[in-house]
């Protein structure tokens, strides 16, 4: 029985995601262990990478044993996840540690975890269930506003921890799987229309009527000027983005080299190993460097893309939609505030970005998409 699993799985498999995925986590252990100094033992880069390796392989782990599991039986446990995620998220308000103005993380001992990171997965899959066979209903305002309601739980609570960038992440997601769920598309569109001037009248009042907005801290507020103009504030709220366009400009064609990146080595860039990981890949490996890349998350990204035109099953459908447009929104947003063409949201570039619990998640995206892929069709165990 194993071995006919076994044939079947590799009959189906898409080998790309896997490899491209791989090929990636290589491109982010290479540009970690220079921003994280591993070549300066005192500042302790190697506890850094090893923890960011252990991540690694326990996200590869959870790809390999979810691939036993039909992806449909998750259907089945989709109120689960939405309250598992109210649940966390809820916690986290009122027991996590404050850091940097925010409460993200929940630590026991020597283990810390983001519990918003997974959140989103949790919410791809009660998402999927819950649109499944929507679509008549999706065309009254009445079914359009249902699923609006239950996702805005999970995106005030993320915004009650001062973290935008997942909030919007969330919100991303939801409009996408919307729109493949068959939603209204006059609706969808006044929807999106909407949010556009709530964020231009945020814009607005703050710089001209200094008004406080809720939900959103000041240096929130800055981020969003600072996009606009950063030399309005280069010492401070601009510091960060003018420091990434610099790395990023002096890279050049191809790169001053790994471990000689001068904004990197000489601190100039602040949360390099982290939020602006890309201006370190950028400075070492210049645009040559750059250009594979995005070659690399583009190709992954189609595959996904691929597999979902393929499976006529909606909620499979669904579950790669949400968790391409997860991928396409850090890759997107990362980038783009590393090159000044977003605003600072401070959200991980999968697999380069350091950080235990975007590894996991991204990891567990990826094995829900390949779980997809080889389960289209019925496989006996």
């Amino acid at each position: 029985m194993f071995l006919e699993w076994k044939t079947n799985y590799f009959k189906n498999l898409n080998l790309f995601v896997p490899l491209l995925t791989l090929m990636i986590i290589i491109i982010g252990f290479i540009v970690l262990s220079s921003a994280v100094e591993i070549n300066n033992p005192e500042q302790g880069g190697m506890n850094l990478i090893y923890r960011q390796l252990t991540a690694a392989v326990l996200g590869l782990g959870f790809i390999f044993l979810m691939q036993f599991i039909d992806y449909r039986k998750l259907k089945y446990f989709h109120i689960t996840f939405y309250v598992l995620t109210i649940g966390l998220l809820v916690y986290i308000l009122f027991s996590a540690e404050q850091i940097g103005g925010a409460r993200r993380w929940l630590s026991w001992g020597w283990f810390r975890f983001q519990p918003s990171e997974f959140a989103k997965i949790f919410v791809v899959l009660f998402l999927a269930s819950y649109l499944e066979k929507k679509e008549d209903e999706l065309q009254t305002l009445k079914g359009f506003l249902k699923p609006f309601i239950l996702i805005s739980v999970p995106f005030v609570l993320i915004l009650l921890q001062n973290d935008l960038g997942t909030a919007l992440i969330l919100l991303f997601i939801f409009l996408a799987m919307l729109f493949v769920a068959g939603a209204n598309r006059k609706m969808l569109l006044v929807f999106i229309g909407a949010l556009l001037l709530i964020t231009v009248l945020i814009i607005v009042s703050q710089l001209f009527l200094e008004v406080q907005v809720p939900f959103l801290q000041e240096y929130q507020i800055n981020r969003l000027l600072i996009f606009i103009n950063p030399g309005i504030d280069p010492q401070g709220s601009g510091y960060n983005v003018i420091q990434s366009l610099i790395a990023v400009g002096s890279g050049g064609f191809s790169g001053k080299g790994w471990f000689a990146g001068t904004q990197n080595q000489l601190n100039f860039l602040p949360e390099k190993h982290t939020d602006f990981i890309f201006a370190v890949f950028g400075e070492e490996f210049g645009f040559i460097g750059v250009s594979v890349l995005l070659i690399l998350y583009f190709f992954l990204l189609s595959q996904f893309i691929n597999i979902a035109l393929e499976i006529k099953d909606k909620y499979g459908k669904l579950i790669i939609t949400g968790i391409a447009s997860m991928f396409f929104f850090h890759i997107f947003e990362n980038i783009g505030m590393s090159m000044g063409l977003m605003p600072i949201t401070g959200i991980p570039l999968p697999f380069l970005s350091y950080g235990g619990s975007s590894m996991v998640a991204f990891l567990i995206g990826i094995g829900l998409i390949i779980n997809v892929n080889i389960h289209r069709k019925k496989l006996g165990f």
